[in-house]
């Protein structure tokens, strides 16, 4: 994918406060692995793995550790965390689109919804009654918003996501795909063998700047509600049962099941297809 800018490497340099060693008159438009790259491709090397792409690799720079500059063929950014350098440097050349505010002709808005001037609603849209919708936020194609949500500025939902009703999210986060926030917890009690529902009448709140990839599920709560707290970040294909608790900056891996009451702390690191029996606590 081609960047949407020409940056030298002098610019980007001051721009991220990086140590540069080779000529800052080079330029680079686009990102590329050390073993694909080509001339104006900007590369990194993160992981020992890799190392040997090194020396042969046509980037025109590359991100590196101190202990490979030595090693590294062509010009380098020197910085003692070359992928968190990396992702500073990809996010201004790969900015996220303006928003385009407006509400498509076959969105469904009632009158009791509040959207924001400076939001995008897109296609095929439905949103319900007392529906709040922040400043610059952008709703993909065919999402809906169920009564009484709310949604913070700057967040964005990618086609096809869907929001119970009273579900909260907050600012700047990134919902993909597929997602569906606040459905019915798993609760049903045992009834000389049937099951009898137990209502679920807790909701979800999602905090600051959390990314939940495709198709994840959060459920409501049975009582009381499902938080995900700030800076969470979530991959695809996980289910977080009703009453869960997510620590502030816990990242999880995909297809992870948490089950109903289970509280995980702070800065926690979850990798994929873990399981979580219920009501257990996890330290931060």
């Amino acid at each position: 994918m081609q960047g949407e800018g020409v940056y030298s490497l002098g610019e980007l340099a001051v721009r991220v406060g990086l140590e540069l060693r080779g000529d800052p008159a080079l330029r680079v438009s686009h990102v590329a692995t050390l073993a694909r790259a080509v001339e104006g491709s900007l590369s990194f090397l993160a992981n020992s793995r890799y190392r040997k792409h090194l020396g042969g690799t046509h980037a025109t720079a590359v991100v590196v550790a101190p202990g490979d500059a030595d090693a590294c063929p062509v010009a380098a950014f020197v910085d003692s965390n070359p992928y968190l350098a990396y992702a500073y440097i990809a996010t201004l050349m790969y900015p996220p689109p303006a928003v385009t505010a407006g509400i498509h002709l076959s969105a469904v808005v009632a009158a009791g919804a509040s959207v924001a001037p400076s939001a995008a609603v897109g296609p095929m849209c439905v949103i319900e009654a007392g529906t709040v919708v922040g400043e610059r936020a952008r709703i993909g194609a065919g999402c809906t918003l169920l009564a009484g949500a709310r949604i913070g500025d700057d967040t964005e939902l990618r086609p096809r996501v869907t929001l119970y009703p009273e579900v909260s999210i907050g600012t700047r986060c990134l919902l993909h795909s597929g997602v569906v926030i606040g459905a019915d917890g798993f609760g049903f009690a045992p009834d000389f063998g049937a099951w009898v529902k137990v209502p679920q009448v807790g909701s979800v709140r999602i905090g600051d700047d959390v990314e939940i990839g495709a198709n994840t599920t959060v459920d409501r709560g049975a009582i009381g509600d499902t938080i995900v707290e700030n800076g969470v970040k979530l991959d695809n294909q996980i289910q977080v049962g009703h009453n869960v608790i997510i620590g502030a900056h816990t990242a999880i891996a995909a297809c992870t099941g948490i089950s109903g009451s289970t509280t995980i702390g702070q800065r926690c690191m979850i990798g994929g297809m873990v399981g979580f029996a219920g009501h257990l606590t996890i330290a931060d």
